[in-house]
Order: C-alpha cells, then structure tokens, then sequence
C-alpha cells in the first residue's frame, strides 16, 4: 500500500496488463505513466467493476494518464468513471474507434490521439490538428465511426437523404428544427470578391512568428447593449483558453472600413517599429514592452504575488528576439504587434459592422486555423444573442438579403483571405474547404 503516493511512472517495461490492485493500493494518486509498455486496453483491468452498492470512483484524483507507444485497441467507456481526469495520452496506440463516453469526462482539457488508425476519417483529421474541445463536442454530437465500417457509411447515406428530404420539402420537421437551430456562416470565395483581401508576409517572419491566418467577417452587430463589452471579453477569454494565454497563438481584430490594404506581415527591430497601442499614444516596442513590464512588477506588487499575473505573462515571448513581428497597412503604419497589443488605428468600436480577424502563432499554422474557427463561431453566437435579445434595429444589410425576408438566422458572411510570399505565391488560405469543420457541430457553413 502507498496511501500517500502521487505519480507513479511504470514507462518503457513490458507491462500487458494492470490489475484494480493499484487502485486500492495508490487511492491518492494523480499522475499515472504508461507509455512504452504492452497495454492492449485501457482503462482495462484498471478500475475495479462497480458493486451493487455502488462504491466511490477509484482514483478520484487522477488528473493525468499516459498511455502512448503502446498496443491499446479499446479505449473503454469506462474512463469517464475517472472524474478528475485532464490530461490523456494515447497517442500511437492501435485504437480504431474513440468512445463518446470521453466527452462524459467532466475535466478533461488535454487529449493527444495522434498515430491511431482511426475508422472516422474526419475524426482521425480533427485529432491530428484539432483542439481537445473541439473533439469532444464531435464525440458528443454522434459524430460517425460508432461501429462497423458499414455502420458509418449507411450513417453517411441517412444524412443524404434526410438533407434531400429537406431539400423536396419533406416532413423531416426535426432536422429542420435541428438545422435551424445552428448558426450561419457564408463563405465568399476569392473568386466571387471583386476586391479580395491579400497579406504579403516577407521572410523575415519564419524565425520570428512564422504563422499568419486571416479572414474578413461582415455582417457583426456590436450596438445593442452591452455587445461590443461581450465581444472583447470573449476575446480575452479565447486569450486565457485556446490561446494558452497567448502562448500558442494571438488573436487581433479589427474594424475592416480602417484597415489600409494592402497589408505585409513584417519584422522590425525593436528601436524601429512604433504603434499606437490600445488606449495609448504612438510608442517605440522596445519602449512599450519595458512600460508593460514596470506595470506588471507594480501590480505583481501591489497584489503580493510571487509572480507576474494575468495578460503581462505574455511579455516574456518577445524575449532575445532581434525583431519584432508586426502587421502593417498601405500607409506604413503598424496596425498589429503581436503578441502584445494591437493599434488604436484600427480599434473596434459599435458602429463597427464588418471585421479583419487575424490569428499568429509560432507553434503552427493549424493553431491558428483552430482558433480563427472558434473564434467565428463565437463572433456567431454573440450575433445570434444579440438577434433574440431584440435589441437590434431592423436591418436592410447584405446578410439579410441572403437569407430571406422574416429569417432572425442571418449568416454572417466570411470572405476568404489569401496569404502570399514575397514573390506572390500562396502560403494560406482561409476558410479553406476543409476548415470551419471543427466546429461544424454547432456552425452551418454556406461555401
């Protein structure tokens, strides 16, 4: 027995199997790693079977299991009886489905599914470069890949005739019902744009912060209430979540009608590039990054913390860079200094109706398309509060017009936007026909 033992690391043995003995033995442990090893399943012979009168969970605090590089075929349902479960790895595995049970697993941040051989193909897609919310939303909604093979192409065949149904104006009332209820988003494509948007990105960028998506949304209505209060708390929010407190990625938005294309994403020294921040007059970086910092020690201070807190975090990204990355407009004015600030230039206001979304990274170009997919969705959402709330005037704008007369589920509509080199050849672009399908659970999209 170890009552008191927390991480227990059994990796890179030739372990088959595990017994529910560990959980009698180890009740307080919270860190459990397998990888490397022979497990055929999991959680397997782990958790003890459920008596009759009902027993507490084994594990209860159990909040990270490894389970990658080994032989795992079934990952049982049982791993929602885990309830402090955050992080899972099961990557490389010989798993061919995932259970929707996971999504039941009410603390779970963290998944990697990576290398497993899975019958759902847009699943085995989504795990290779999807956030773990976004995966779990799709187990929950059904997604396919339930059972056989078979079982997921006549799933796929139930869905044609049910949408040709709807088409002939069947009586499928429920899917309608279901339809309806989902948010609208229309893509324009390039092609369809007399006056596409384009981003030049100069090489100076690949060692700095190499990845840039962007898109153009229209259609937003920040002037009910308290909107545009909601739509910047939101972005602080996919700040602390998705962005991993803009360690993964940086969101800026701007107001379209003031941005100056068209735009290079570019490097600058730090005694060069000047912005005018959000809230603030025209700055050198270098400049701007030592204030910042000065105020975080002060409220790090005043607070009695032992460290720096809340958005100055983010400061330490820009550490030993020789240049700075920065977006910036026709007129040679930085409109974007990411992962700081963005300018006053460009600020968002609630007459602002149509917007240029931008997302950088320097991790990966697929963070970027997962957080420019959440954030549409949730731009969406805040539209559609903002429709049932009535607090809307009545409106004669495009998006109205796509839909039809007395429909409160306006599309917004989203423009796709080219990222080029120097040279003009394509390096992104967004919404591309495979993205949005993140999000798809909640999100009809118009392409």
């Amino acid at each position: 027995a170890f009552p008191q033992l927390r991480s227990l690391n059994l990796s890179a043995n030739r372990l088959r199997e595990l017994g529910p003995g560990l959980a009698r033995a180890a009740p307080q442990l919270q860190e459990l790693l397998l990888s490397g090893n022979r497990l055929r399943a999991l959680p397997g012979g782990l958790l003890p079977p459920a008596g009759p009168a009902g027993p507490p969970a084994p594990f209860p605090l159990l909040s990270r299991l490894d389970a990658a590089d080994n032989e795992v075929e079934e990952l049982g349902a049982d791993i929602a009886a885990l309830p402090a479960l955050k992080s899972l790895d099961v990557a490389n595995n010989q798993l061919r489905e995932l259970p929707a049970a996971l999504a039941d697993c009410p603390r779970l941040k963290e998944a990697n599914f990576r290398g497993n051989q899975l019958r759902d193909k847009r699943l085995e897609k989504m795990v290779n470069g999807c956030q773990t919310k976004a995966i779990l939303e799709y187990l929950r909604a059904g997604g396919r890949g339930k059972g056989k093979a078979e079982g997921a192409r006549e799933e796929v065949r139930k869905k044609k005739r049910e949408k040709q149904q709807k088409k002939d104006g069947g009586d499928g009332e429920q899917d309608e019902v279901e339809e309806a209820s989902k948010l609208l988003v229309k893509v324009l494509h390039v092609s369809e744009n007399p006056a596409p948007l384009v981003v030049k990105v100069s090489p100076g960028v690949k060692d700095v912060r190499a990845f840039i998506v962007c898109c153009v949304l229209k259609g937003v209505n920040l002037k009910p209430g308290n909107a545009l209060k909601t739509f910047l708390s939101m972005q602080t929010k996919l700040h602390e979540d998705i962005c991993e407190k803009r360690t993964a990625a940086t969101i800026a938005t701007h107001d379209l009608q003031l941005v100056k294309a068209p735009l290079t994403y570019d490097v600058q020294p730090p005694d060069e590039l000047k912005i005018m921040p959000l809230g603030r007059k025209e700055i050198k970086a270098k400049d701007l990054l030592r204030q910042l910092q000065l105020e975080a020690e002060e409220q790090r201070k005043q607070k009695k913390r032992q460290n720096v807190s809340g958005l100055h975090k983010y400061l330490q990204l820009l550490d030993g860079k020789d240049s700075y990355p920065c977006l910036v407009d026709a007129e040679g004015a930085v409109i974007s200094f990411p992962p700081i600030t963005n300018s006053e230039k460009t600020k968002i206001r609630k007459e602002t109706r149509d917007l240029f979304l931008e997302v950088t990274s320097d991790t990966s170009l697929q963070i970027c398309k997962d957080v420019m997919d959440t954030l549409i969705l949730k731009i969406a959402e805040l539209n559609r509060s903002t429709l049932e709330n009535k607090e809307g005037s009545g409106s004669d704008m495009e998006s109205d017009a796509l839909c039809g007369p007395g429909n409160l589920n306006l599309p917004l509509v989203v423009e796709q936007v080219r990222v080029v080199d120097t040279d003009g050849n394509l390096k992104v672009l967004y919404p591309s026909k495979t993205d949005l399908a993140t999000v798809s659970s909640l999100l009809t999209v118009i392409r």
